[in-house]
């Protein structure tokens, strides 16, 4: 017999369904409370509200855990290329050689972006951030292929869509990049892999010969990969709202874009490198500046600790602490921001005061590092997130359309003024 929560109002009893997940996660379905009851519910920042059923990521915060479709976090950033997981995500399966070979070609035939949009980079000053001029970009794209503005078209027109997202988002990324400091846009090499060509666009100069190593490119698929995905976050949530309105897939991801820049969200690996100039412009301390994250009364927090979700460990830290420690092996990085960063990852994994509250280094703490190390400038680092993500936005929106959700539309509880008359400017 399935469950039945019960509300008692004004000694009134009202019977609401539970839902129960395949990971055995449980709802109380109150999609009819209003009707019944003529209330609403009050959560502020929908910390405690669902606002979907999905079969794409399975999130457990109190234990550590994280799966795209199933298959675990760990086994994919070990054994996966970010476009197979890019396919797991969008399409629930993972594919076989044929598909994963047609899926890359497909993506990679679809790297250029019109000649005309360089003109719109030309328009940016200089120092325009990055993630704005990427999220007024990519909405463009939709002025550049009008027949994407239905998002009920056949399959196949969805899927090409898609393709197109995934093959430009790195080329508009990197020249980006490459508009800020003034120099000559590279265009795609597709035969490097997703990864090398990111980085050649983004570093390559048309005099110069540039290889991109190995090692660099694996930490880098691995960093998409653990960004690919992360249940309904504040900009995934935007994706799904906005995409039900039927808007295009294009505004949308800009929407999940522009969600995505704020410093609460996407911006958190942008903020551990200010907090490690900080700590170095007052002289590298860091036994001085674990003292006032510790100071109940001092403003300062550490930034790339612990996790609004998981509340034991970032499973996606683990992976990339290793990814990290490769890297700064491997260019043997002699960098005073590095170093402030390895001594405090050595007191938060060490000190009981980190230790009991769970304050472990996460991902945005070594994935900083990591572009750091890259020398990908630091307001790109959102940039390098909204990459990785896309896969994941890109599915939510598609099941969310394919699911024919309702357009979005909380409730409010009205706290102004109640009924007035209007007065004459001149009785004021």
């Amino acid at each position: 017999m399935s469950e039945i929560a019960k509300l008692e109002l004004n000694g009134e009893i009202f019977e609401f369904p539970v839902i129960e997940g395949t990971e055995n996660e449980k709802a109380i379905d109150i999609s009819s409370l209003r009707t019944k009851t003529g209330y609403i519910t009050m959560d502020p920042g929908f910390k405690n509200t669902g606002s979907c059923e999905s079969s794409i990521t399975y999130l457990d915060g109190e234990v550590g855990i994280l799966r795209y479709r199933g298959y675990s976090i760990e086994q994919l950033a070990e054994k996966a290329s970010f476009l197979e997981v890019a396919y797991l995500l969008i399409y629930g399966s993972l594919p076989t050689q044929i598909e994963l070979t047609s899926f890359t070609n497909s993506i990679t035939k679809h790297t250029l972006v019109a000649e005309d949009m360089k003109q719109f980079f030309e328009a940016y000053p200089a120092k325009a951030h990055p993630m704005g001029v990427l999220a007024s970009m990519v909405c463009s794209l939709s002025t550049f292929y009008p027949e994407s503005l239905d998002p009920n078209r056949s399959k196949e027109a969805k899927d090409l869509t898609i393709l197109r997202l995934l093959g430009k988002l790195p080329t508009l990324a990197a020249w980006s990049h490459k508009n800020a400091l003034r120099h000559p846009f590279m265009y795609p090499k597709n035969s490097l892999d997703y990864c090398s060509n990111f980085m050649h666009m983004m570093f390559a100069m048309p005099t110069e010969e540039y290889t991109v190593d190995p090692v660099i490119s694996a930490a880098l698929n691995k960093l998409l990969i653990l960004h690919a995905d992360h249940e309904q976050n504040c900009s995934t949530a935007t994706v799904r709202v906005v995409g039900s309105s039927q808007s295009n897939l294009y505004s949308t991801i800009s929407a999940g874009i522009s969600a995505l820049w704020g410093p609460l969200h996407g911006g958190a690996n942008q903020e551990v490198i200010e907090m490690l100039e900080q700590i170095q412009n007052d002289g590298g301390d860091v036994d001085k500046w674990v003292l006032k994250a510790k100071d109940k009364n001092d403003t300062f927090r550490l930034m790339g600790f612990g996790h609004r979700v998981y509340k034991n460990f970032d499973p996606r830290a683990n992976i990339i602490k290793k990814a990290c420690d490769d890297i700064l092996e491997k260019l043997n990085v002699n960098d005073p921001l590095l170093a402030i960063a390895k001594k405090l990852e050595k007191v938060a994994l060490e000190d009981e005061y980190f230790k009991t509250r769970n304050l472990y280094p996460n991902v945005d703490f070594y994935s900083g590092i990591i572009y750091r190390a890259l020398n990908i400038p630091t307001e790109m680092f959102t940039v390098m997130f909204a990459i990785g993500r896309l896969p994941g936005w890109i599915s939510q929106w598609k099941e969310m359309t394919e699911g024919g959700e309702p357009i979005g539309r909380p409730r409010q509880i009205y706290t102004g003024a109640t009924e007035r008359d209007y007065v004459e400017i001149s009785k004021r």
